[in-house]
């Protein structure tokens, strides 16, 4: 059934959404400051492309001061619209019965655009 389930994300937009954090993340890695955002994209973007199965849990001895700070900073410069977004494509998604397992994998991606440091997939 997770096969099942990956393959129409994948279809129906998570190979969309995958992209668009792939690409983002590699304008982020241009500048030194940026790295550190840029690589939870990439995280974020590996998540979106096969998410039915796998999870996005802290890491061991996390969440730490760096990791905290570096969620702060996430939040502070307008990340949380990914969160936002997320959001909308659930409600969109619970609208019809079918859809209901693609909104419960946005609410989830919601949840980690928020927090992405100090996260690994699972």
């Amino acid at each position: 059934m997770k096969i099942l389930g990956n393959i129409l994300w994948l279809i129906l937009g998570g190979l969309v959404i995958a992209l668009i954090y792939y690409l983002v993340g590699l304008l982020m890695c241009i500048t030194f400051i940026g790295i550190p955002f840029g690589l939870q994209l990439f995280k974020l973007g590996t998540y979106a492309l096969w998410p039915f199965g796998r999870e996005l849990v802290n890491g061991p001895d996390e969440p730490g001061c760096v990791s905290v700070v570096m969620n702060l900073i996430w939040i502070l410069l307008g990340w949380w619209e990914i969160a936002v977004i997320h959001l909308f494509c659930a409600l969109i998604c619970f609208i019809s019965i079918i859809g209901i397992p693609w909104g419960v994998q946005h609410f989830k991606m919601a949840i980690a655009s928020v927090f992405p440091f100090g996260k690994e997939i699972r």
